[in-house]
């Protein structure tokens, strides 16, 4: 595969791989939806690009709680959308899919990198980028049996992640064949969502990757 052409930062350790994925957050909304997030023990969060003015409430999220949380933005095709991540305090960047240049520029900024894969080459593609973990997308359509199969090609220690119709009820499934990092989207988020609400269904999917933890 040879050396990463551009490193981005490593995958830092989480107590728990959850990530929350925040698809249409809104600015005023972000303060109260992150902090019942923070409370109930997530420690990633992102805010996909095509959310409402998505770089203010990533600027938010990172002020409250950038220095213990991993926060970032999703859905990131473009390399200027990089650096608006990067200056507004942003350390994630998830994308769904691999691009040099996109790639290239979050190891110039040294942001941690999630891209999108779902074959056996894209995998090896991001990695050969200098990718941090793996983002298998849609999982829901691979399955465990399918990222299973494609993790028995790489690196051992590789970090890859299970995004696309997951939710609580899915962990013990992949993590069966080894998947430990979750992205959770609908099941956990949705536009207009109380953050009460919001909290009860983190809570619950912590406490569910806490019961088939090792």
């Amino acid at each position: 595969m040879g050396r990463p052409r551009t490193p981005t930062a490593p995958w830092p350790h989480l107590s728990r791989g959850l990530i929350a994925i925040l698809r249409g957050l809104t600015p005023d909304a972000a303060p109260a939806i992150a902090d019942a997030l923070v409370e109930a023990g997530f420690e990633a969060i992102e805010v996909p690009l095509n959310s409402p003015e998505p770089f203010a409430s990533i600027e938010t999220i990172a002020r409250r709680h950038g220095d213990t949380v991993l926060v970032g933005a999703g859905t990131v095709l473009d390399p200027h959308d990089v650096d608006r991540l990067a200056d507004c305090g942003g350390r994630l960047l998830v994308s769904p899919n691999i691009d040099a240049a996109v790639m290239a520029r979050a190891g110039a900024r040294g942001l941690v990198t999630m891209p999108g894969v779902f074959t056996a080459t894209e995998a090896l593609a991001a990695l050969s980028h200098g990718a941090s973990a793996l983002k298998f997308f849609p999982a829901s359509v691979l399955g465990p049996a399918g990222i299973k199969a494609v993790m028995a090609i790489l690196p051992k220690g590789c970090v890859v992640g299970a995004v696309g119709g997951v939710s609580d009820a899915d962990f013990a499934a992949y993590a069966a064949v080894g998947v430990r990092t979750f992205g959770l989207g609908s099941s956990l988020f949705a536009p207009g969502m109380e953050a009460g609400e919001v909290a009860e269904r983190a809570r619950r999917a912590v406490a569910a990757l806490d019961a088939i933890a090792p």
